[in-house]
């Protein structure tokens, strides 16, 4: 049997081509392993997002080129944004890699194997704003208890530092009904969290339905039963509705935490990065949030040192950090990616000056982070177990406020035997930087 070396980079939307292509491999018989010395062809799903994932990327194809070139495997294939957008010069330069595989042809990954492994090997490129392949079966990577949805494919903000639509198109909703039969895939198969992704989740359904349809995905899988908890990530702020706030509220499987990348909060920088809010409008929406919300636990992302970005622009996002308290943050260096407006703008900040700033926002945030963990002693949170601490009577687990990969930990300390996925009510006994500590609630005594 062809065994074949999978290497997944990048985000969780990539992820969920990945686990697409896995599934297809599997079924036109392929084994998939996880050792490069078993290995008879290998493929690496790329990305492009930032510097960092693009060498990521780069260092991962040259080293399965070592492989190629030794013989040690038969063939290489790349896929994902970086190999849909610097195709040419991967081949180029890497001349190991056997075939391209581009992000709207990822149901060609079968066809791409077998002709590097027969040695007719070529190129899998698609429009970038076909239909998006989604009616593929899946092998979970993630466990089994928690799975990505993605809801759509593309982005059609075209921010000024983003090249994602150039890469992966223009936005197109999968059909709700197609969505639903994969959630119910996934809760059959053992998934208890589902988690909603998407370039942009809030616009789901705009171009097939003429409206937004999340509030009306989220009502409909919340029937689905096995899901306990599904979870919405990548919000952009000015498109969400009343309607999806009312929606969070009411459900109660929908766990009350949204991701909201805002970028940045001077509105000088705002209309520079081409984003669509203004640092009032977002205090606006975060109020409105909380209010509807009182226990919400809010995620964002910003970047820092984009072109032309001064000293009171860092400062007034520095501000805006201390006032909204978020629950998660997390902070990117502004990269300037080829072919984007920014890119070519003015102003460009020195590295070690984005690394300043980006000190500085994370400094500021850990101590509301502290702050905000130490207030949950002693209160009561229902939590996911996702696996035990080697040697000692604790597991490791995620509540609500916890996105996978992402996020922090609760710390169950117990003797009793539990599982991956799950749940138990914990009692929060104190909190260790981003993480939580707990014991199981009917073990709690004062």
């Amino acid at each position: 049997m062809i065994k074949i070396l999978f290497i997944s980079l990048g985000c969780d939307k990539n992820l969920v081509d990945t686990e697409m292509m896995l599934g297809m491999l599997v079924q036109k018989g392929y084994a998939v392993t996880d050792d490069e010395n078993e290995a008879d062809a290998a493929v690496v799903n790329t990305c492009c997002f930032i510097n960092d994932a693009k060498q990521e990327s780069i260092n991962t194809l040259l080293e399965l080129a070592e492989l190629r070139k030794n013989g040690n495997i038969k063939a290489l294939v790349a896929a994902g944004c970086l190999a849909q957008r610097y195709r040419e010069e991967i081949q180029t330069e890497i001349p190991e890699v056997d075939a391209i595989v581009g992000t709207t042809a990822i149901d060609a990954i079968t066809d791409a194997i077998g002709e590097a492994l027969s040695g007719t090997a070529k190129n899998h490129i698609e429009d970038i704003n076909r239909k998006p392949v989604y009616d593929k079966q899946r092998i979970v990577t993630t466990g089994g208890h928690f799975a990505y949805l993605k809801i759509a494919e593309g982005c059609d903000k075209h921010c000024s530092y983003c090249i994602i639509p150039k890469v992966r198109g223009n936005y197109r909703s999968i059909p709700m009904e197609n969505l639903l039969e994969q959630a119910r895939s996934l809760a059959a198969f053992g998934v208890k969290e589902l988690i909603l992704v998407a370039q942009e989740t809030t616009l789901y359904g705009m171009d097939l339905y003429g409206k937004k349809s999340l509030p009306e995905l989220l009502r409909r899988l919340c029937e689905i039963e096995g899901l306990y908890w599904i979870r919405i990530l990548y919000c952009y702020p000015e498109e969400i509705t009343d309607e999806l706030i009312d929606t969070i509220t009411n459900e109660d499987k929908i766990c009350k935490y949204l991701d909201i990348p805002i970028q940045h909060a001077s509105d000088r920088i705002l209309k520079r990065m081409g984003r669509r809010t203004t640092s009032k409008e977002l205090v606006k929406i975060i109020t409105k949030l909380r209010t509807a919300i009182p226990d919400i636990c809010l995620r964002t992302t910003l970047i820092t040192g984009f072109p032309d970005e001064t000293e009171e622009d860092h400062e007034a996002l520095m501000s805006f950090v201390d006032e909204m308290e978020f629950d998660r943050l997390g902070v990117f260096l502004y990269s300037p990616e080829e072919n984007t407006p920014a890119a070519s703008f003015e102003n460009q900040i020195a590295e070690e000056v984005k690394q300043e700033r980006q000190a500085d926002l994370m400094e500021l945030q850990q101590e509301i982070a502290f702050e905000n963990a130490q207030k949950m002693t002693g209160k009561s949170l229902m939590v996911m177990v996702e696996g035990k601490v080697p040697d000692e009577n604790a597991y490791v687990a995620r509540s609500y406020k916890d996105a996978p990969n992402v996020d922090g930990f609760v710390f169950i300390q117990t003797a009793r035997e539990l599982m991956t996925g799950d749940f138990v009510h914990v009692k929060i006994t104190g909190a260790h930087e981003y993480d939580l500590i707990g014991v199981i609630e009917d073990e709690f005594t004062k």
